[in-house]
């Protein structure tokens, strides 16, 4: 994924995200949660133009670049430095959301389990 060519600056993050899910922290998030959710991320300062597309599926422990095929339970548009703001808890997700910097699809109570404390310990 970081090797894929992506000028997002989540991509390293996201590429981190794929090996911790091969351990055993990793796959009690998945036993956990159990979800599909798709990030669309937009590179410059707009959400919805120029987006790139990652699925992270906790269902079976796999983080791809581009859209899920079906319906993912919860989909996230956001800036790629507000993704990173969230995920390093330097941004609190609620916050995001209700400023616009985030717009959420799909499942509010699915989108409330995407937390910080999926990713490793960074």
């Amino acid at each position: 994924m970081a090797g894929s060519g992506s000028s997002l600056k989540s991509a390293a993050l996201l590429e981190q995200m794929k090996s911790h899910l091969t351990t055993d922290a990793g796959k009690e998030v998945i036993k956990k949660i159990g979800l599909v959710y798709q990030l669309n991320f937009a590179p410059k300062q707009k959400i919805g133009v120029d987006e790139e597309i990652y699925v992270i599926d906790l269902k079976v422990g796999k983080v791809t670049q581009g859209a899920y095929k079906g319906k993912p339970d919860a989909s996230f548009s956001l800036k790629d430095d507000d993704f990173l703001a969230i995920a390093t808890e330097k941004m609190n997700p609620q916050i995001a959301f209700i400023r616009g910097s985030m717009k959420i699809k799909g499942s509010l109570s699915a989108a409330q389990k995407f937390t910080p404390d999926i990713f490793q310990n960074r």
